[in-house]
């Protein structure tokens, strides 16, 4: 049944969705030239930009912010007008799509509701200089941007990194610094990051608002009950990588199932990769046993975000019994209530919906035919630290995915498949590696090469003790 909801969601895109990313590509589209260095088709796009908000609260603001960039007058002020009227579009074009989506799954989604507002802390001059930063780099662009100009926030990183409450705009910022510095010069790229660079961009100058919106995830309270997973979601990144689980909690308090999400995240350096990254998240031995195990967890007090995650605590979870993905998601996904979005989450590529599909037919290019409809596969995002491949996928009757909205359409991530292998059907997940790999043709790899956290570690206490 799920296939044919599916097909009716790839029946187009809701209305005005193309000419709002229009409007963006514009306005990124001069923050890659620079804002000091407008052109009349640039100036136009700031302009047209600005229009779309006439008839609302904001729009005489953003129409002055245009025209006093046009006129080469950029103060903070109107970088953080264009920023909220960006972010304004992108997230008109996040809720019509996640409506389209709730829609067509039957799915019922908590209303949003702001935690309580907590104290400010007192950052004022740094946030003050984020800002600045950011401001030169919007009238440098992208293809001006240098060594000098990306190390003048390196200070600004390492102060608010020890502020409370600041980690994550610290950790923005390291992260988006460190992009721009591992691409200079910038101006010898063929092909930039256009949006990606912009939305970065965007996320820190409105993060840098004093006091406009909270710093930091903030939580809503403590839930207990039974978490069963639906499957793993791997970010991985030279420096870090994230084991973000999607999961069904039911409650201990007999209130509805809901949909939730929880993980942890690691450090690591750019050498570790494949099945090594699970051993990073050794601490969290409870998690990655259930993983692994496919078991459900019987979770107490954790606390839960108004973004709809839980912060995970490994001492407060223990195994619970069996619980396979395909089981959960046929009992429990068509009725669990799926968690509001923050505002700063309401971009359309951060969609990522659990949902099972069963009924279709794999095409000739990976797509799965959904009955008249075919949804692109987005096995570019398979891990490489788990035993799904773009073959087990391809010879799948059954997936539990995320669904995603990506470069002007729908994609299904794959997290879990039911596949025959040797004339057996069975299932494989992206968490199944999480002790370590069970296919002996890995393991002799891993063991031929080495453990390389291992080695990492004993080079590290080395110097530690020198």
């Amino acid at each position: 049944m799920l296939a044919v909801q599916l097909a009716d969601l790839l029946d187009g895109d809701p209305e005005g969705t193309g000419e709002a990313l229009a409007l963006v590509d514009g306005f990124d589209d001069a923050l890659v030239h620079g804002l000091a260095r407008l052109a009349d088709e640039r100036t136009a796009a700031l302009a047209a930009l600005a229009g779309a908000f006439t008839a609302t609260p904001i729009g005489e603001r953003l129409a002055e912010a245009a025209a006093e960039v046009a006129s080469g007058s950029i103060a903070a002020e109107h970088l953080t007008a264009l920023a909220g009227g960006r972010a304004a579009l992108f997230g008109a074009v996040h809720d019509a799509l996640l409506a389209r989506l709730d829609a067509a799954l039957g799915r019922e989604r908590e209303p949003w509701s702001p935690a309580p507002e907590s104290e400010p802390y007192g950052v004022a001059n740094m946030l003050g200089g984020v800002r600045s930063w950011l401001r030169e780099l919007a009238i440098t662009g992208w293809r001006g941007v240098d060594h000098d100009l990306v190390s003048a926030v390196d200070q600004i990183v390492e102060a608010l990194t020890a502020a409370p409450g600041q980690r994550r705009l610290a950790v923005l910022l390291d992260g988006f610094a460190a992009e721009l510095r591992a691409s200079c010069p910038i101006a010898t790229m063929e092909h930039l990051p256009v949006r990606r660079w912009a939305d970065l961009w965007t996320r820190a100058v409105l993060l840098a608002q004093d006091g406009v919106l909270p710093a930091e995830p903030r939580p809503v309270g403590l839930v207990s009950g039974r978490l069963l997973v639906l499957g793993v979601d791997v970010h991985e990144h030279g420096t870090a990588v994230q084991f973000q689980v999607h999961a069904v909690l039911e409650p201990a308090d007999g209130g509805p199932a809901r949909l939730v999400r929880t993980g942890v995240t690691v450090a690591k350096v750019d050498t570790i990769v494949g099945p090594a990254l699970w051993t990073l998240a050794h601490e969290h031995k409870v998690l990655l046993a259930a993983l692994a195990d496919r078991r459900s967890l019987e979770v107490t007090d954790l606390p839960l975000l108004d973004s709809g995650d839980l912060v995970w605590h490994d001492d407060r979870a223990f195994l619970g019994k069996p619980a396979d993905s395909f089981t959960t998601a046929r009992l429990h996904l068509a009725g669990a209530l799926a968690p509001a979005v923050p505002p700063l989450e309401r971009v359309p590529v951060r969609i990522a919906e659990p949902v099972l599909v069963e009924g279709y037919k794999v095409t000739e290019d990976g797509s799965f035919d959904l009955g008249g409809a075919e949804i692109t596969v987005d096995i570019g995002r398979l891990p490489s630290c788990g035993p799904l491949t773009p073959k087990l996928v391809a010879g799948s009757s059954a997936c539990v995915g995320l669904v995603r909205w990506d470069g002007g359409r729908w994609l299904l991530q794959p997290l879990a498949v039911q596949a025959k292998v040797k004339r057996e059907t069975v299932e494989i997940g992206t968490g199944d590696w999480a002790q370590g790999p069970t296919d002996p043709k890995v393991v002799k790899a891993e063991a031929r090469a080495g453990d390389a956290v291992a080695v990492l570690r004993e080079r590290a206490g080395r110097l530690l003790r020198r």
